[in-house]
């Protein structure tokens, strides 16, 4: 999760996955388009089941072409990793910015979590939060990959319950870091259980239930 009102909090963060061309080369893929594809075989398959075959089969690309752009399939994985928390942030930050007070940004944010918790979507799973689970313990890069996302998201939380203790829709004695915390726990943990198979309105009343951390 991101926040419109964290501009000075994190700055950009340089990744080395990102293809790159040489220049007056012209792109023979849509690169954006192809990892968005691959992003959905990684979360249904988990990093180490997925093989370049189902990458290329779900890119819709000939591997030579693939070979081209990128060194191998973590070379893949971590451009699809940079892609997806980019386009999660974004649409993220888009409707945390039509709420009018800190408490309802909270409830914005739980609720888009939800929603990305049930039916299929939910099963499908969280890329950071299976990446974390699969590979952070054993690869350096991904795992400070998962710690800043990880850091964004609570930071997000801490920054909307500050806001709301501001304009006075959070009660002041709410502990701004513990419970940001805790709902980083919470809504990370959704994502977990979403891929058991819950419903739109299990996982909404859990995010109903994280509000009255706020009282």
């Amino acid at each position: 999760m991101i926040s419109p009102y964290m501009n000075t909090w994190m700055t950009k963060v340089a990744f080395s996955s990102t293809p790159q061309r040489s220049r007056g080369r012209p792109r023979e893929f849509d690169i954006d388009a192809a990892l968005d594809k691959s992003v959905r075989v990684f979360r249904d398959r988990g990093y180490h089941a997925t093989s370049i075959t189902d990458l290329t089969e779900a890119m819709e690309l000939a591997s030579g072409s693939v070979y081209k752009a990128f060194k191998d399939k973590r070379a893949i994985f971590l451009a699809a990793f940079d892609r997806e928390w980019k386009r999660r942030e974004e649409k993220l930050r888009r409707i945390i910015a039509t709420g009018k007070s800190g408490r309802d940004r909270i409830r914005i944010a739980l609720i888009f979590y939800a929603e990305s918790s049930h039916g299929m979507e939910g099963k499908r799973g969280c890329l950071i939060v299976g990446t974390a689970a699969e590979l952070a313990t054993l690869d350096a890069e991904v795992a400070q990959r998962v710690k800043v996302a990880l850091h964004r998201s609570e930071a997000l939380v801490a920054d909307l319950i500050r806001q709301g203790k501001t304009d006075g829709s959070i009660p002041a004695v709410i502990d701004l870091k513990a419970t940001a915390r805790l709902m980083l726990c919470l809504v990370q943990g959704m994502r977990v259980i979403g891929k058991t198979g819950r419903s739109r309105k299990q996982m909404k009343a859990v995010a109903d239930a994280a509000m009255k951390l706020l009282n």
